[in-house]
């Protein structure tokens, strides 16, 4: 199975190309101003600009003639600045001196053509976004590191990225790949990094940067296309930790091979508690508390405190559920972990709000 799903990747470029040829398919969110606001930074600067250019006619006024011949007031220097910054130009005022000539050039001139920017200001924002954007791209290839990539952005996804934002993970440290740019939509409004594609092409993986990510998420709607997934990300990084959602349990130890750490049956984790609501509904809502890390009690992981080594899991102050030893979990209550040794990690209960151990 697993030679017929590597024949189905199909061979790319993506991850050669330069930033500015990826800008629609890796997206970066920006920060979020109202456009009252933005409309309002562009009328400031331009009232400043205007401002600024009037101080300095009005100082040097002695080197400008006036075509009626009299003394150029403050409000003389203002009409002067604000035909002169929006280029209209009428040739009723006019700078005579070698100084007041020296200034338009140096200082004038500049300030109108950023005049003219701010008043432009939503057209070049437009004409700009793609170099933007390809900077951008090219700060975050080059910083990203130890993060969690996300496959596949659907209800299993977004329920990943939700427990994950719960429990303290920043949004710029979570990658969502997903081929539906409505998916991807609806993850940069959470401000998460996107990258419109097929995970199962290694360059896509290799784009979402799993080459050097900590963990892997994959929750994609077919089992073949998880297993073909899984393989890319685990061939492009050793360390990962890779965990997976498939429909089958017949896929389960198809999912081991190919590399995933752990592997969740969606249909019967689901059957199983339905099952038990109809006889403990009670112990369903239990479930759903340990959960959700932003509320009740939640399952944490923690390294054990030099004072409790030596000791027993069950002494601890936390109800203490298994402890993980060399990357392998041991339950409570288990011969190997009768006492606990320095290095281990305990796995907890903890109250949801409680994310500072």
């Amino acid at each position: 199975m697993k030679a017929r799903l590597r024949r189905r990747a199909r061979a790319g470029a993506l991850s050669a190309e330069p930033e500015y040829a990826l800008v629609n398919i890796v997206r970066i969110p920006d920060a979020r101003v109202s456009p009252a606001r933005a409309i309002g930074r562009r009328i400031l600067f331009a009232l400043l600009a205007l401002l600024f250019t009037s101080l300095i006619v009005y100082i040097d006024r002695a080197g400008y003639r006036d075509a009626k011949g009299g003394t150029m007031s403050f409000l003389d220097a203002m009409y002067y600045s604000a035909v002169t910054l929006s280029t209209t130009g009428y040739g009723d005022i006019t700078p005579v001196s070698e100084g007041a000539r020296l200034v338009n050039i140096i200082v004038i001139t500049p300030l109108r053509v950023l005049f003219l920017i701010v008043l432009i200001g939503t057209t070049l924002e437009v004409l700009t976004e793609r170099s933007r954007q390809a900077l951008r791209i090219q700060r975050w290839r080059a910083t990203l590191r130890n993060h969690t990539v996300v496959v596949g952005y659907g209800t299993k996804g977004q329920t990943a990225v939700d427990a994950m934002l719960g429990d303290g993970v920043k949004p710029s440290e979570i990658v969502v790949v997903d081929p539906s740019q409505q998916a991807l939509d609806a993850a940069e409004a959470h401000g998460l990094v996107t990258v419109r594609g097929d995970a199962t092409k290694s360059d896509v993986l290799r784009l979402a940067g799993a080459a050097h990510a900590a963990s892997i998420i994959i929750a994609t709607s077919r089992d073949d296309t998880a297993v073909l997934t899984t393989l890319s990300a685990r061939e492009m990084n050793k360390t990962a930790t890779i965990v997976a959602s498939i429909r089958e349990s017949e896929n389960s130890h198809v999912m081991k091979q190919s590399g995933a750490n752990s592997v969740v049956v969606t249909s019967e984790t689901a059957g199983r508690l339905l099952g038990i609501a109809t006889q403990t509904p009670s112990v369903v809502e239990v479930f759903e508390d340990l959960l959700t890390p932003d509320e009740g009690y939640a399952i944490a992981e923690r390294i054990v405190d030099p004072t409790e080594v030596g000791g027993s899991p069950a002494h601890t102050v936390d109800i203490v559920l298994g402890v993980v030893r060399d990357g392998k979990l041991y339950r409570v209550g288990e011969p190997e972990v009768e006492s606990i040794e320095p290095g281990d990690r305990l796995l907890y209960v903890r109250r949801g709000l409680d994310k500072d151990r």
